[in-house]
């Protein structure tokens, strides 16, 4: 009887091996031979699965995206205006070691994003769905008086998400992983002045 194979466990196995790998040597070491070996497959076991690093790096972005985006869920769940934009954002910033691997995972996947127009608009369908999220808790927090900035909504929430795909990258270049670059205090900073 033939063993059967989970072939979306076997994407997470392999995207999870990527993390790893690009956690410790970078997206240049993390070549299809560095991943099967991580992951316990042989080399050409990845094909069937990811073609192309290239097709790996693209689930791999996609499944960042919906980890975080089922973790907001969670922690946003019955909050609404500035409770549940702090808690969005605190679950976009990379402050913890789980977060800063899938920052590092994020980055490359942007630079193959600027010649790319697939990655591109995998990307910017991100951002969008993002955007309006943090939108809605704004003009939430506006409606409750919790928010008085003169700036409008559009232009906050742009601010916002450059500030947290900022930190992505900062998190990703610090020093090391006992390297402490006050995010959740920037955050709170940020919100403070929101108030106006």
């Amino acid at each position: 009887m033939p063993k059967i194979v989970d072939h979306d466990e076997r994407r997470l196995e392999l995207v999870d091996a990527t993390w790893r790998i690009i956690a410790r040597l970078g997206i240049e070491g993390a070549t299809m031979r560095e991943i099967a070996l991580e992951a316990g497959f042989a080399n050409g076991a990845l094909k069937p699965y990811f073609p192309t690093k290239d097709t790996l790096l693209e689930f791999a972005f996609g499944h960042v995206f919906n980890r975080t985006n089922q973790r907001v869920a969670k922690v946003t769940e019955g909050k609404s205006g500035l409770p549940a934009l702090r808690a969005f954002c605190l679950e976009v910033l990379p402050l913890d070691e789980e977060r800063i691997n899938e920052a590092r995972i994020v980055i490359p996947f942007w630079q193959k994003a600027v010649n790319d127009p697939q990655k591109a608009e995998i990307h910017q369908q991100s951002m969008d769905e993002w955007l309006a999220a943090i939108r809605q808790y704004l003009a939430e927090a506006r409606e409750a008086g919790d928010v008085s900035a003169a700036v409008d909504d559009a232009t906050l929430a742009s601010q916002l998400l450059n500030m947290l795909l900022g930190a992505q990258i900062g998190a990703a270049l610090a020093a090391g992983p006992d390297a402490d670059p006050g995010l959740a205090d920037q955050l709170e900073g940020y919100l403070a002045l929101l108030a106006g």
